[in-house]
């Protein structure tokens, strides 16, 4: 919900200042609608559910992989489309990868997002409508004993229920509902900021955003931030965030012309200039930061490369996650031998380094797949 409307809208009907935050327990702890909440005047509910949408974006379709991840197109109120991805792992873990921006003005060239026509920075209650829509979804699931929306494969679930409340079938009174910062109970876990867009190019929306995940289950330890390298953002995030939100690093190239080539933003704030920034992080928070590499078979996955990767990182500062490219058009995925070479590589250097379980996949859900409306892509041409 807009929780900035929301406390203009109680404050205009002369309401308590509490009550602001009653209505957004309600809504994180997982309530479908303004009907839900049974500690708020009837009379109130009835005027907010006449006047303000209960989120601020609309469920245009959903997909289901056969590995039980959710991808969601939502557009905003004007008309911006959002993507975000619900993953479901066998330990029970439930993250969520939420975007930041309509589209992403950085044209990585591996990345589908980069193809859309960028559209704006999301706020946070949109960023936070993102998450909700899952923890709604979540909890109708597990009331219902069985997965939410079951069907075949890759099925294209729908139209959605609106940015006017009863999302996902969660109606009525909030019996069962559990208080706000009790934690999930099986529902959303983790959240990862590696949508669509640049969380450091939105760093005020994102970290409003954050701030409030406690409240619906997430702590600050399970919720990771990426970025390209965006150093403005990214020195005040060190700077300015206290939380011990996580720090993910895109970097996909040790090579300065490599990584200019495969992400344009490195002529404008070099690598080295942003990696002496994330070793601040690491100094201050005392927590290594995550390193994304992903992984195009002739382009950046040969032993040699690898070794360079451990040069240029070290061994006390980052950890590596390989990606195993997931098909946007522009390069072919390295081969499973390869991935494990250059991982067994980073291992005798002693880097800590795992390689990524991909997920949905087949619904285009997976790490760099996210875009709504992509323009057509050449194939990418490497220099030299």
């Amino acid at each position: 919900m807009d929780l900035e409307l929301l406390d203009r809208a109680l404050e205009s009907l002369g309401q308590p200042a509490f009550r602001s935050r009653q209505v957004w327990e309600w809504a994180a702890r997982g309530a479908g609608g303004y009907e839900a909440m049974t500690n708020v005047p009837r009379a109130l509910r009835d005027t907010l559910a006449e006047s303000m949408p209960f989120s601020t974006l609309d469920v245009v379709s959903e997909a289901r992989s056969r590995d039980g991840t959710v991808k969601t197109l939502f557009h905003t109120a004007d008309g911006h489309p959002v993507e975000a991805v619900l993953m479901r792992f066998r330990d029970g873990r439930r993250s969520v990868c939420v975007s930041s921006q309509s589209g992403c003005p950085l044209t990585c060239t591996f990345c589908a997002t980069g193809s859309m026509r960028f559209g704006r920075n999301l706020t946070a209650s949109e960023i936070l409508d993102q998450v909700l829509h899952f923890v709604r979804g979540e909890r109708s699931s597990r009331s219902r004993g069985g997965a939410r929306g079951a069907g075949p494969k890759g099925t294209v679930l729908g139209h959605g229920p609106g940015r006017h409340g009863a999302a996902s079938g969660v109606r009525g009174g909030g019996a069962g509902l559990r208080p706000a910062g009790a934690g999930p109970a099986g529902g959303v876990t983790h959240l990862v900021f590696m949508g669509m867009g640049e969380p450091m190019m939105n760093l005020d929306g994102v970290i409003g955003a954050a701030r409030r995940l406690p409240d619906i289950g997430i702590t600050h330890r399970r919720t990771t931030v990426s970025t390209v390298g965006w150093l403005p953002g990214l020195e005040r995030f060190v700077t300015e965030v206290s939380e011990p939100i996580r720090l993910a690093l895109s970097l996909h190239a040790a090579d300065p012309g490599l990584r200019s080539h495969l992400m344009p933003v490195n002529d404008r704030y070099p690598v080295d200039a942003v990696l002496e920034e994330c070793r601040r992080y690491v100094t201050t928070r005392r927590r290594r930061v995550f390193v994304e590499y992903v992984m195009l078979a002739g382009v950046n996955d040969s032993v040699a490369q690898a070794r360079a990767l451990a040069r240029l990182l070290g061994t006390d500062a980052f950890k590596v996650n390989l990606i195993p490219y997931n098909p946007t058009g522009s390069y072919d995925g390295s081969s499973r031998d390869a991935i494990e070479r250059f991982r067994a590589e980073l291992e005798r250097a002693r880097v800590p380094v795992t390689v990524r379980l991909t997920r949905g996949r087949d619904i285009a859900a997976a790490c760099g797949q996210l875009a709504a409306a992509p323009r057509p892509r050449r194939a990418a041409v490497l220099p030299g």
